[in-house]
């Protein structure tokens, strides 16, 4: 289940990053080369990734969990 929740993670986090850089930037990369292109994307992605969005939906989601396990706990605790 672990790696399940790091592969929701990681797919909640990359595709709408990847979806925002190409509708802002996809027109002027299109000019290049596929190999800069993927340079461009990844030199800029990766880095954001690691340090901004993973741990960011990693909190979130976190969070989310306790909070919902904290509600059902108390329903049922008498």
């Amino acid at each position: 289940m672990k790696k399940l929740r790091s592969t929701f993670i990681v797919w909640i986090a990359i595709y709408p990053a990847i979806t925002a850089m190409l509708s802002l930037f996809g027109d002027h990369l299109n000019e290049f080369p596929i190999w800069i292109r993927t340079l461009v994307l990844t030199s800029v992605l990766v880095p954001s990734m690691v340090y901004i969005l993973i741990p960011f939906w990693t909190k979130v989601l976190t969070l989310k969990k306790r909070s919902l396990d904290f509600g059902l706990f108390r329903k049922y605790s008498g």
